[in-house]
């Protein structure tokens, strides 16, 4: 049984539909094998946060994107979060809104 993806709000897929088609096409590839591998996707992939909290890393030639997600019961993956980097560092407000998003639906 594969995993599902859920988005924690329109505006999060929305965010990811406006990256640059490169970044975009890699995000697919990346979500498809997240569906199918789960939490044994692993580097340089998705990469482990602490307290049930993952990212998704597509990148492409123009740019270099963020997916923040986590699991829920059932094989349920909620994407909570996703951007563009613009510097080599996550900015702490990105990881703190994904944070917050987790505990929302963690206490659901």
């Amino acid at each position: 049984m594969s995993f599902e993806i859920e988005y924690f709000h329109e505006r999060v897929l929305h965010e990811i539909e406006s990256w640059p088609v490169d970044v975009l096409a890699d995000y697919a590839r990346l979500v498809e094998l997240l569906t199918e591998y789960g939490p044994t996707l692993r580097l340089p992939y998705s990469r482990a946060l602490g307290d049930g909290l993952f990212e998704l890393r597509p990148r492409g030639r123009s740019s270099v994107g963020r997916a923040f997600y986590c699991f829920l019961v059932g094989k349920r993956v909620v994407v909570l979060h996703a951007f563009l980097k613009k510097s080599q560092h996550t900015p702490d407000r990105e990881l703190k809104l994904a944070r917050k998003r987790l505990k929302e639906v963690s206490d659901a």
